[in-house]
């Protein structure tokens, strides 16, 4: 069940990673609130280098990015810059690069639902700080005290995308039950600025991956399973993104007005 109002005595959790200011939806506090109509609406994540992915994005996100699984949960992520604070694709004007698929967990803000652990139902929330919203905006969240529906369109995406990461949570525990996946790491090789000597290798990111070597050894009646669940598809582009990174390094350093050299 999803509410967009907050029971006494709830206790909100969840991850809101890029919400600054997260707080429950309710006509009491937010009913003049709205979103107002913006170009370039994506400066809020210009200083985030991963993104979460749900698994049915994998294969878009493939052509723009790495994908990479990252702390005990393996949680997927969209490698969008090499460093802390830098996001290659998206400035801080608001403006994403037009080739750059765009994940769905950027696209929901300022919603997010976040679970009311009292009440055992999920909450729709939004980031008070969202430099877009405001009151008498061009969209409105209500009208005539009632959801409007831009606000009902946002909630449904908010479900959608959590019925999506459940999706994604069952995939990451095939992968962990098959014992597929490898830890590795991402470095490049930095300018040389004097002629004669060597680059030190920089790192990049310590993640995992789902092993090549383990998928080509399981047996052919489960890898039938995997293509038949639709989740070897997911595994390809996963290993496919990966060839991203000498891109990814690439991009940073052209950035930076720099010669390119990298590998990983």
């Amino acid at each position: 069940m999803v509410t967009s109002t907050l029971p006494a005595g709830s206790q909100l959790s969840g991850n809101v990673v890029l919400y600054a200011q997260p707080e429950p939806l309710s006509l009491e506090l937010h009913g003049k609130l709205g979103m107002n109509r913006v170009d370039k609406p994506w400066g809020f994540a210009a200083n985030t280098h991963f993104v979460p992915l749900t698994v049915t994005e994998f294969a878009p996100a493939a052509l723009s990015y790495p994908i990479i699984f990252a702390g005990a949960e393996r949680q997927p992520i969209a490698v969008m810059g090499i460093s802390d604070g830098q996001n290659l694709f998206i400035d801080a004007a608001g403006d994403i690069k037009p080739e750059a698929y765009l994940p769905a967990y950027i696209r929901r803000y300022p919603f997010v639902l976040a679970n009311d652990d009292v009440q055992q139902r999920m909450v729709v929330c939004i980031d008070r700080s969202a430099k877009a919203m405001g009151e008498n905006a061009d969209v409105p969240f209500f009208e005539n005290g009632e959801p409007s529906d831009y606000l009902k369109q946002c909630i449904d995406f908010c479900q959608n995308f959590d019925v999506e990461r459940a999706r994604t949570e069952s995939f990451v525990q095939l992968i962990k039950d098959l014992d597929l996946f490898e830890s590795r790491k991402a470095f490049y090789n930095p300018p040389v600025a004097t002629v004669g000597t060597e680059p030190e290798q920089v790192l990049i990111a310590e993640y995992f991956a789902v092993s090549e070597e383990k998928l080509n050894a399981l047996p052919v009646e489960k890898l039938v399973e995997l293509r038949d669940n639709g989740a070897l598809a997911q595994i390809y582009a996963h290993l496919i993104s990966l060839l991203g990174w000498d891109k990814l390094i690439a991009l940073a350093l052209t950035q930076q007005n720099q010669p390119v050299a990298g590998n990983a």
